[in-house]
């Protein structure tokens, strides 16, 4: 893998190909063989160019006419490597995980190979007939192999990779000129720390406990103080006498509230109007 980093691929093919003597049944080392393979004749094409660009300065030529130049041109131009990648992929972030995705539409799971080390994510996608691809960044910063997973979906792959760390990273590769002083997540600073400020701060944990104590000491009348009554009951309540009130209530139409499971929890609960008013069953 450094070897293929530092572009000098006859090296990493030959030590490709004695991993692949030992581990016979691993398809990384096939996979990494035919990238290597790739890369070499993507060189040997631009050979050619290179040497021309190249060619001493000291050495005085006529012009040739204006339509071989133009014919030069275009050759060059059609000899040039693509270097657009065949899946476009992206990556956002939380405070604990990177979750990274590739666009590849309608690919076979067991044509997916996802691999994760320490500092390295290798993704390779080998479908029969076509070019293969791979995708294989030393990460910006560090995660956790055990913890991080993948899914192939019908429209793309999603990787998710576990933080070792609660950073914030710039760049889903690393990359000398993009290291800068990592942010640590708020999430995982003391909030309770005291920052000096020239206004004067509340308490507001203080605050709270004085505003609910007013809400209870609050005095009320009528139909509000009863409401309140009720509910002070049913915030208070165990579980049995919460089911007890919802039940009643309910299946009575709202003319009944009783707190007692054991009788309410037996049968259904008939409605019982106020005196002087019957109920009736509403008709659809």
């Amino acid at each position: 893998m450094a070897c293929i980093k530092l572009e000098e691929y006859q090296t990493a093919k030959a030590a490709l190909g004695i991993g692949a003597s030992l581990a016979p049944g691993d398809s990384r080392f096939t996979n990494l063989i035919k990238e290597c393979d790739m890369r070499i004749a993507e060189e040997a094409d631009e050979l050619p160019k290179q040497t021309f660009e190249k060619a001493p300065t000291n050495i005085t030529t006529q012009d040739p006419p204006s339509l071989d130049k133009t014919a030069a041109s275009e050759d060059q131009v059609t000899t040039l490597p693509s270097t657009k990648p065949k899946y476009r992929h992206e990556f956002y972030q939380k405070p604990e995980e990177v979750v990274v995705t590739v666009f590849a539409k309608g690919i076979p799971a067991k044509s997916v190979a996802v691999d994760f080390g320490e500092q390295i994510l290798s993704v390779t996608v080998d479908v029969p007939g076509e070019d293969l691809y791979t995708l294989q960044p030393r990460l910006f910063g560090k995660i956790i192999p055990a913890k991080c997973k993948y899914e192939v979906l019908s429209t793309k792959i999603e990787i998710r990779l576990a933080k070792a760390e609660a950073i914030n990273w710039t760049s889903l590769e690393f990359s000398k000129d993009n290291v800068v002083p990592q942010r640590i997540y708020a999430s995982s600073v003391n909030q309770n720390l005291a920052y000096p400020s020239s206004k004067p701060t509340k308490d507001w944990d203080k605050l709270e406990a004085q505003v609910k104590k007013e809400e209870k000491e609050e005095k009320l009348d009528g139909d509000a103080a009863l409401n309140k009554f009720f509910r002070d009951i049913y915030r208070d309540a165990d579980e049995d006498t919460r089911k007890a009130m919802s039940k009643s209530f309910t299946e009575s139409n709202g003319t009944v509230l009783s707190t007692n499971w054991k009788e309410v929890g037996a049968k259904k609960v008939e409605g019982s109007p106020p005196d002087g008013m019957e109920m009736k069953k509403w008709e659809y």
